[in-house]
């Protein structure tokens, strides 16, 4: 009676241990459903990204004060015949 129970038992923990870190066990699963959600996140992500890209690019072909608003302000562009007045930041 006692063997019997001692097999069962160690058949059962083989089992559970088969389960668990076998070659499609539940920590492997866990695993990848974690990495899934992760790379879905990161798929939403991209798409909003490209979205917003898309709209910028749809208001660069159409507003030409646009273009115009970013070659002064990130190339620091001016028209012929403009001066521009360059002030020395504050120092604190």
């Amino acid at each position: 009676m006692r063997r019997r129970v001692l097999a069962a038992s160690a058949l059962g923990l083989a089992a559970a241990g088969l389960l668990v870190f076998g070659g499609a066990g539940l920590v492997r699963v866990w695993q990848m459903k974690q990495e899934v959600e992760g790379l879905e996140r990161e798929i939403q992500l991209l798409r909003s990204e490209a979205d917003r890209l898309s709209r910028t690019v749809d208001r660069l072909r159409e507003d030409p004060a646009l273009i115009e608003q970013i070659a002064r302000e990130e190339l620091g562009m001016v028209k012929g015949g403009e001066k521009v007045l360059k002030f020395p930041s504050e120092k604190r």
